[in-house]
């Protein structure tokens, strides 16, 4: 699991004006990011869009990734949902090839106990063909894995770490006091990257990596090689554009800023719309 220290980004999913799947700028993404230093990508996050990717497509983009990556990089990939056994299905069916891991968010809209979200992750930890990384997001699904419960998943041989997004510090430092010493421990708040690997953490699945994977990475690397002094440095080139990231939806302003950087289209699927002018011409001005 040492493959999945450092920095993983939660990819985008590039479409064209249109709205069907850019193949040609799924492509050149990928080659963006590995280019840019980024230690593994994960593949159908909630980034990516997925509530929106049919399944065709997901199966599609996995495919097309096996083949262009080619073993440059690990991969994970995001299975999740808030029907246990529909989610148990997908783990037991899909192709595992190529992948190292599965990233499953806590269960939306449901609102489980605590109770509820130990047992629908125990179901998956069994049923998954690979090893499950946890993902915990309140502020999309609307519930919170407190640090207990994930102490308690840690113990499970298939479950082997957490994506933890919730923006609590003392929660995050509550995990990292009492977990066990391979059970890996991932920022999903990019600008709390520096501060949690201070105190444990072994790295971030992060949102701006999309658009700065160079910049990013070598913020992540130097933090986990002790250099606090330049990865503080590096991390506070992003304090005015994270929050541009988020202001009209994710991944609005990272696809924005892609776009200026001729990556992909700024396109997104409704609900959500593109970037206003006005956030554009912010982003626009800090890059």
């Amino acid at each position: 699991m040492n493959k999945l220290h450092g920095t993983g980004v939660a990819l985008v999913t590039p479409f064209t004006p249109t709205g069907a799947v850019d193949r040609a700028a799924w492509e050149r993404l990928l080659d963006f990011t590995i280019a840019g230093g980024v230690e593994y990508l994960v593949i159908n996050g909630t980034t990516g869009e997925s509530p929106t990717v049919t399944a065709a497509e997901k199966t599609d983009l996995l495919d097309i990734t096996r083949q262009h990556v080619a073993g440059r990089v690990p991969l994970v990939y995001g299975i999740g949902g808030n029907d246990t056994a529909t989610v148990e299905h997908q783990l037991r069916s899909f192709d595992p090839s190529g992948i190292g891991a599965i990233l499953s968010a806590s269960p939306a809209y449901n609102k489980p106990s605590q109770a509820g979200i130990v047992a629908h992750y125990q179901r998956l930890a069994e049923a998954s063909p690979l090893p499950l990384l946890l993902y915990n997001v309140p502020g999309r699904t609307g519930s919170n894995l407190t640090a207990d419960t994930v102490l308690k998943l840690a113990q499970h041989e298939n479950i082997i770490g957490i994506k933890e997004a919730s923006g609590n510090v003392e929660q995050c430092l509550a995990i990292l006091a009492k977990k066990p010493a391979d059970f890996l421990f991932l920022s999903g708040d990019d600008m709390l990257t520096v501060p949690l690997i201070a105190c444990g953490s072994q790295g971030i699945i992060s949102v701006l990596a999309n658009a700065f994977p160079q910049k990013f990475s070598d913020m992540t690397r130097a933090a986990l090689a002790g250099d606090f002094a330049r990865a503080s440095q590096l991390l506070y080139y992003f304090t005015g554009l994270n929050p541009l990231m988020y202001e009209e939806g994710n991944p609005v302003g990272v696809k924005a800023a892609l776009a200026l950087q001729g990556v992909c289209e700024p396109a997104v699927r409704l609900p959500l719309v593109p970037a206003s002018e006005s956030l554009t011409a912010r982003i626009k001005a800090l890059l």
